[in-house]
């Protein structure tokens, strides 16, 4: 097995199918009040906190955007969709977490995404008992890429940033975990790894069941 004491996650597009869930609430929105060319603004949103995610929507479409109705909007179709438990899991996300709390490493989350609606889906899909630790995006004030979420995390889980993993979908994902000093792994969602992220990380695999059997190897 490697050397490392914990793993932290990324949620979104990581642990849940959830990005592109999001992105089809945003498409279905930006039909429907005739916004241009949505895809591009939201994918640099991917693995940044709500406050960012309306920045960059602001520097897209102008001031006069009207972004928190059109989030409202797209919150509430998304949870009308998937709150319940019927948000889809990554393939892999419980052969990972089994195998790592039966080797007695730390697990910790690092997402984005607001506490209530992060503590609820991982509650919903019946796996939120095996986080030591869930660290948030209004839990802290700097968003991805800045590193300020990894390294609450492994604080909360008494680990230090060298001896862990982080797990990552994202861009800034990525970068916020290699500048904490973190060993990053990404497992592509909807952004492909390019060259900056292999550089960045250790290793771009295809699902957690390709992560788990990287953990394992010696």
């Amino acid at each position: 097995m490697r050397d490392f004491d914990a793993v932290v996650f990324d949620m979104d597009g990581v642990i849940f199918d959830s990005e592109k869930a999001v992105m089809d609430c945003w498409i279905v929105l930006a039909e429907k009040y005739g916004i241009k060319d949505i895809r591009t603004p939201y994918y640099d949103c991917i693995g940044v906190n709500a406050a960012r995610t309306k920045e960059i929507m602001l520097e897209a479409y102008g001031e006069d955007f009207p972004y928190d109705r059109y989030a409202q909007e797209t919150s509430r179709m998304y949870h009308e969709k998937y709150d319940g438990g019927r948000l889809p899991m990554k393939k892999g996300v419980l052969t990972i977490l089994t195998f790592l709390k039966e080797n007695n490493k730390k697990i910790a989350l690092a997402s984005s995404t607001k506490r209530q609606t992060v503590e609820a889906q991982l509650r919903d899909a019946g796996i939120l008992s095996f986080f030591d630790a869930v660290v948030t995006g209004d839990m802290v004030t700097k968003s991805k890429p800045e590193p300020d979420i990894f390294l609450a995390a492994c604080e909360k889980i008494s680990t230090l940033p060298e001896k862990a993993y982080a797990i990552e979908d994202s861009y800034n994902g990525i970068r916020a975990a290699y500048n904490g000093n973190l060993k990053p792994i990404m497992v592509p969602d909807l952004l492909a790894a390019n060259e900056e992220m292999r550089s960045l990380a250790e290793a771009v695999l295809e699902s957690l069941d390709d992560a788990a059997a990287y953990l394992k190897e010696g």
